[in-house]
C-alpha cells in the first residue's frame, strides 16, 4: 500500500517456515541437501572471465549474484547451467542467509513444487521448446498474490492461513506460462500496509519483521518489503510487487533495485488481495532495468476477471526490452519536480549529481516543473482508500471457501481483536475500522473523492506539467535513506514522490541513483498513461550511465 507516511557494483498439505524445505519425491535428496546446509551444485563450471566481473558480499557469496535474465538464459543455452541446479542453488541461498543467516525474513514461504517445475522446464528445453525470456528463471511472488497450489495466499495475516484461492491470480498464469519457476512466497508490510496509522513497514503476523540487507536494524520499507530484499540480497533473480501507493517504487529505491509501478489496467490485479482498484497494480521488482523490462512484458495481459484490463488491451505490450537504448537519455526532455525535493540534504546531493548526468547525456532539462495540484488530492485519495479496501476485502473475503476463518472486513476485525497477542503485539488496526465505517461505493461521498483525485492528480496534475513544457518524463527522488526500524512508534518516512503516479494511476520506474552511508537512494521516472516505453528508454539510458546498483553486505548497522 502506501509509505508516503541498474547495472552491478558489485486436501493438500502446508509447507511452514520451519519445514519449508521438504520437497516432493522428485526433489528431495538436493532438498535434504539444502536443508542441511550442505547443498553444492551439480554444475558445469562458468569461469569468471566469460561474464564481467562483479562486486559480492564478503560473506554468503553466491557464484550467480547479479547475473542477468540475458546471462543466465545465455547459460541455459550453452548447457553450463540448467533451471532445477539454479532453483535448488536459490533455495539453499534463501536457507543459508534468510532463515540461518542475517535472517532477513524476506521469504515467507517456499513452493514445494519448485524443482519438479524447473526439472520439467529443462525438459522442455531439451526438446527444443522454449517459452520465452524467463523459461527457467525463477521468480518470487509477494503473499498477496494468489497461488492455487500447496503455498498459502495471506497477505501476511494469521487470518488467511489455509484460505486456499480456487485459481491463481491471473499474473501468475500469464508467469507459469512464460515458463517462470515460481520460487515462493515473500513476505510483506500485512495487509499491504494498511491497517494502522502506526506501523513497521515489513512485519507481519506471519512473517515477523522483514530487515534491510544494507544494514539489518534498518527497515526495508514496504509493502513489498520481501520482493525488494530478495531481489537486493540474491535470493532470487526477479519477484513481483504490489502497490496502491509507493509499494513497489518505496521498497525497490531502499533497497537498491529496479521497480516498475505500471499504468493501471496494464497488468491484471484478479487473483490478488486488494486494497483499492482505483489504484492496485502489480509491478515487478528486478536488479536491472531490464530484467523488469522483462518481468513487465510477461506481466501484461487483457483479463476477463479485470475489467480495466480489457478496455486497455491496445496498449498492452508483450515487448519492453526492445524500446530500451543506451543512449536513451539524448534528446529527452525531462523536468524536475522540485517539489518533492527539500527533505534530506543528501537525497537532494544525490539527484543535483542525477540531472548532471542526464544533462551530459544529452537530456534537455526542465527545471523547475510545478505540479499545481502538489498536496491537494491526498486526503480525496485516502477517502477512496477507506471505501474501497470495504468493498473489495469483502467481495474478495466472501468469495473465499468455508473452511476460511473469516469472510468479512468485520470479521477480521474481531480475528485480530480475539488474537491480539500474535496480531497486535505492536501496532493495532486504526484503518481496518476507519473503513469498516464507511458505506457503499454508490456513497455520493465515495464518487466526489474518487473524481476529485484523479482529475487533481492525473489531468490537471502530471498530464498538465508534462504537456506545458512538452516533456517525456519527470523525476523526483523516489525515498530517503531507509530509516531504523522501529516497532514503539512505527515508520519514521521523510519523503517521496510516489503519490501523484500511483493516485492517477500512471507509471513511475525507480533505479538506484546513489547511496548515503551505504543507504541506497532511487530515483523516480513517472509520467503520462502508457509511457512505460518512454520512461523505460530513459530509465534504462540512466542506468547505463551511472551504474549504481550496490550488492547489499548485510551489515548489521550502518558504518560511520
Amino acid at each position: 500500500m502506501s509509505n508516503e507516511k541498474p547495472s552491478r557494483n558489485g486436501g493438500q498439505s502446508r509447507v511452514q517456515r520451519r519445514d519449508f524445505l521438504k520437497y516432493s519425491a522428485a526433489g528431495s535428496v538436493i532438498a535434504a541437501t539444502v536443508a542441511a546446509g550442505g547443498f553444492t551444485g551439480v554444475l558445469a563450471s562458468c569461469s569468471k572471465d566469460e561474464k564481467e566481473a562483479v562486486p559480492t558480499p564478503v560473506s554468503h557469496a553466491f557464484e550467480y549474484a547479479e547475473y542477468s535474465v540475458s546471462e543466465i538464459q545465455a547459460l541455459f543455452e550453452s548447457g553450463k547451467l540448467n533451471s532445477r541446479n539454479l532453483t535448488a542453488m536459490y533455495l539453499e541461498r534463501i536457507a543459508k542467509i534468510d532463515q540461518n543467516g542475517p535472517q532477513l525474513k524476506a521469504v515467507i514461504e517456499i513452493n514445494p513444487e519448485a524443482l519438479v517445475i524447473a526439472e520439467a522446464l529443462d525438459a522442455e528445453r531439451k526438446q527444443g521448446l522454449i517459452r520465452g525470456p524467463l523459461h527457467g528463471v525463477p521468480v518470487l511472488l509477494k503473499d498477496n498474490i494468489g497461488t492455487a497450489d500447496q503455498m498459502q495466499t495471506t497477505a501476511g495475516s494469521l487470518a488467511l492461513m489455509n484460505a486456499q484461492p480456487h485459481n491463481d491470480a491471473f499474473l501468475v498464469k500469464k508467469l507459469r506460462e512464460a515458463g517462470a519457476v515460481i520460487l515462493g512466497k515473500t513476505n510483506l508490510s500485512e495487509w499491504a500496509n494498511f491497517r494502522d496509522n502506526i506501523s513497521s513497514s515489513g512485519w507481519s503476523g506471519r512473517g515477523g519483521q522483514t530487515k534491510n540487507p544494507y544494514a539489518l536494524d534498518r527497515n526495508p520499507c514496504g509493502s513489498s518489503s520481501g520482493s525488494a530484499v530478495a531481489v537486493a540480497a540474491n535470493m532470487t533473480m526477479l519477484a513481483v510487487g504490489t502497490e496502491t501507493n509507493g509499494s513497489v517504487v518505496c521498497p525497490a529505491s531502499i533497497n537498491g533495485i529496479v521497480g516498475i509501478k505500471p499504468t493501471l489496467g496494464l497488468v491484471s490485479r484478479s487473483g490478488i488481495i486488494p486494497i483499492a482498484h482505483s489504484q492496485d497494480t502489480a509491478g515487478p521488482m528486478a536488479r536491472t532495468v531490464k530484467d523488469a523490462a522483462y518481468l513487465l512484458g510477461v506481466m501484461t495481459g487483457a483479463d476477463s476477471a479485470d475489467e480495466i484490463t480489457v478496455t486497455r488491451s491496445g496498449q498492452q505490450l508483450g515487448d519492453y526490452v526492445k524500446f530500451l537504448a543506451a543512449d536513451g537519455l539524448n534528446g529527452a526532455r525531462i523536468g524536475i519536480a522540485r517539489q518533492y525535493f527539500g527533505f534530506h540534504p543528501g537525497v537532494d546531493t544525490i539527484m543535483e549529481q542525477a540531472v548532471e548526468v542526464m544533462k551530459n547525456a544529452g537530456a534537455v532539462i526542465i527545471d523547475p516543473v510545478e505540479i499545481k495540484t502538489y498536496g491537494d488530492f491526498g486526503s480525496a485519495s485516502f477517502e477512496v482508500l477507506l471505501y474501497e479496501f470495504k468493498a473489495d476485502l469483502n467481495k474478495y473475503l466472501g468469495g473465499l471457501d468455508k473452511t476460511a476463518e473469516i469472510h468479512s472486513l468485520e470479521e477480521l476485525i474481531e480475528y485480530n481483536k480475539t488474537n491480539a497477542s500474535k496480531e497486535m503485539p505492536f501496532f493495532g488496526q486504526d484503518l481496518l475500522e476507519m473503513a469498516q465505517k464507511k458505506g457503499s461505493l454508490d456513497s455520493k461521498e465515495y464518487k466526489i473523492a474518487l473524481e476529485k483525485a484523479k482529475r487533481l492528480a492525473g489531468p490537471e496534475g502530471i498530464d498538465a506539467a508534462l504537456i506545458k513544457d512538452n516533456l517525456d518524463a519527470l523525476i523526483a527522488p523516489s525515498n530517503g535513506p531507509a530509516w531504523l526500524t522501529d516497532h514503539v512508534t512505527g515508520d519514521h518516512f521523510q519523503g517521496g514522490s510516489s503519490s501523484p503516479a500511483a493516485v492517477a494511476g500512471y507509471p513511475n520506474i525507480t533505479v538506484p541513483a546513489g547511496d548515503i552511508l551505504g543507504l541506497p537512494i532511487g530515483i523516480s521516472f513517472f509520467g503520462a498513461a502508457f509511457s512505460e516505453p518512454r520512461l523505460l528508454r530513459i530509465a534504462y539510458g540512466f542506468e547505463q550511465q551511472t551504474k549504481h546498483r550496490v550488492v547489499p553486505d548485510f551489515k548489521t548497522t550502518v558504518d560511520i
